[in-house]
């Protein structure tokens, strides 16, 4: 019977340790918040895809390498390098011509950057001139693009350092050390940019403004949406 009882004492003594180790250790008192920082930067860097086909003229074939010479030729009477002029795919694509059964014609795709939305438009006024149909912005960038994208990410963990100041003096409390940083995929370095914006470059033919005028280049300069860099960053701090 002793045996029995202290049997029992020791199995209530065991789950009332068991039910002790279950109750979670009290938090301490913490604070989340977001920072979120952002700017805007003119691109100086713009890639112009250009394509060249070879084709007849009075039944002349003009080809791929006279036309590459001549835009040579007239990009360095608007102080573009010819080193900045360069071929997409090293390899060219065959079509057939057509109605005819002999001749095959080859086109090439290059891609022109440039620095500015004014020599955007001093470029497509020389595609003008060599009839060359086929060109359109294809992508836009800044030559600090990496260096500035980790000035945003600081400002916006800064961002939220300050927050959290603020938001726990009003109650006067302060900020302790951070426990989780983390920074949101939603609200990640966005490289935003829009060519439709402020204008639209498909071909030389038609440079256009917002409000479809027909000003030509010469008449206004072409300005390109700024690109936006964002960054918003997650933390957990510690209130002291």
């Amino acid at each position: 019977m002793n045996f029995i009882k202290t049997l029992f004492i020791v199995i209530l003594f065991s789950g009332a340790t068991y039910a002790q180790n279950q109750n979670p250790i009290e938090e301490k008192p913490f604070i989340e918040v977001n920072g979120v920082a952002e700017q805007e930067i003119i691109p100086d860097q713009i890639y112009i895809s250009i394509i060249i086909r070879e084709k007849y003229e009075n039944k002349e074939k003009i080809t791929i390498e006279s036309q590459e010479e001549k835009l040579k030729a007239l990009l360095k009477e608007i102080n573009i390098p010819t080193s900045n002029l360069y071929l997409s795919d090293a390899n060219a694509d065959y079509v057939k011509v057509k109605f005819r059964t002999k001749d095959v014609l080859t086109k090439k795709d290059y891609t022109l950057k440039v620095s500015s939305a004014t020599a955007v438009g001093q470029v497509f006024q020389q595609l003008e001139k060599l009839e060359i149909n086929d060109a359109n912005v294809s992508k836009v960038s800044h030559s600090k693009i990496d260096s500035l994208r980790k000035e945003i990410r600081i400002a916006a963990i800064k961002a939220a350092k300050t927050k959290a100041d603020y938001l726990l003096n009003a109650i006067g409390e302060q900020t302790g050390k951070p426990l989780i940083v983390r920074e949101n995929s939603n609200g990640n370095l966005e490289y935003n940019y829009n060519r439709n914006s402020n204008t639209r470059v498909t071909s030389y033919q038609n440079v256009r403004f917002l409000d479809d005028s027909d000003k030509s280049v010469e008449d206004e300069e072409i300005q390109f949406q700024k690109i936006k860099i964002q960054s918003s960053i997650y933390v957990k701090f510690l209130i002291k």
